[in-house]
């Protein structure tokens, strides 16, 4: 059968084309409600950023000579870098209607690697971070094997593959932190540029604001919803569906081995131990993002805009002293609300 591309049939916008064909059963049918929801309206789109509004007024007015500093402003937007490559890692396989949950496995990896290599075995900090991303990108390739060739559960794959890493890691730094690199090596993170801010930050802007691009206004981006949307549609219109999902997964891992490298760089170490507590927050701020800018869908702004909401909610209730356990609850209730008000936002939009 000669695909839709090969007859010459001009092959339609994700956003433009009806899909009838039924939704896929399981996993996939949950991942395909996120990805077909219209753009909604003003309020609809930008809600999220008014609550974030009042939740800053109301710390603000409880505790304005903590909170009204340079100092927290500088702790909520100088310090979530990890958070915000691993949120656009979590976004580009979401895109494509994939899940990994190696992607905090894989970032501590990255960032376990470049102290083990520099302080322990004396390499060039810069060439054990080409190695630290390489390592990342080689096991999202993995990642995509096993999940897209192998037709094994994405879920199950990647949760194996981070638990593996996790053990490898803790291995190779023999289950403590690594310490001790320049702060020369720290300049590509640590330098302040703007109101305190590091460059990490405008790190994490830059590649929100680029993904954004990439996805809405280019045609690499308009397969990659296709795919999400449906793969067997995709692939009759003669979209490379294969290649673009082990392609998300690799980009997956690069943008994990990217953030490792900076979140060492920032902090001269690492604990390879820590990596999974980085996944809840990555995960609940793809998943809330949802409600901004394209509410349903997932995208790289409103994950951007979302890691920083909760981080303000987080910081906000630690000033008032609600300490140690307040993270836990608040992203695990951050993420259990926007995966539903995402699915009120599909079946309301299924409606009108």
């Amino acid at each position: 059968m000669t695909s839709l591309a090969e007859q010459g049939a001009e092959v339609p916008a994700p956003n433009e084309q009806r899909i009838d064909a039924p939704e896929p059963p399981g996993f996939r049918g949950f991942m395909s409600r996120f990805q077909q929801t219209g753009e909604g309206s003003i309020v609809s789109r930008y809600a999220l950023v008014g609550v974030w509004l009042v939740v800053f007024l109301v710390f603000a007015a409880i505790e304005p000579s903590v909170l009204l500093t340079a100092g927290t402003f500088q702790t909520i937007f100088g310090s979530q870098q990890a958070l915000v490559f691993l949120g656009m890692a979590a976004v580009i396989t979401f895109q494509v209607g994939e899940f990994d949950l190696s992607i905090s496995a894989i970032l501590g990896m990255s960032a376990t690697i470049v102290p083990v290599l520099v302080i322990e075995h004396g390499w060039d900090p810069y060439a054990a971070s080409v190695v630290a991303i390489l390592a990342a990108v080689a096991v999202g390739a993995i990642n995509g094997i096993i999940v897209v060739r192998l037709g094994i559960d994405a879920i199950i794959a990647t949760l194996g593959m981070g638990t593996l890493l996790l053990g490898l890691t803790s291995g190779f730094s023999h289950s403590q932190a690594v310490s001790g690199l320049s702060n020369s090596f720290g300049a590509i993170s640590n330098t302040t540029v703007v109101l305190g801010l590091p460059l990490t930050f405008f790190y994490g802007v830059a590649l929100a604001l680029l993904i954004a691009y990439i996805t809405r206004s280019t045609p690499l981006g308009r397969h990659m919803a296709f795919v999400g949307a449906n793969r067997e549609v995709a692939r009759l219109a003669g979209v490379r569906v294969t290649r673009i999902r082990i392609g998300a997964y690799m980009l997956s891992g690069l943008l994990c081995g990217i953030g490792g490298v900076l979140l060492v760089a920032t902090i001269g170490g690492f604990d390879s131990n820590s990596s999974p507590t980085y996944l809840l927050p990555a995960l609940s701020a793809t998943f809330l993002g949802t409600a901004v800018i394209k509410p349903g869908r997932f995208n790289a702004v409103g994950t951007l805009v979302a890691i920083y909401f909760l981080v303000t909610g987080i910081v906000g209730l630690q000033l008032l002293g609600y300490t140690g356990w307040v993270s836990n609850a608040f992203y695990g209730a951050a993420l259990i609300t926007a995966v539903i008000v995402s699915t009120l936002t599909r079946r309301r939009t299924l409606h009108t």
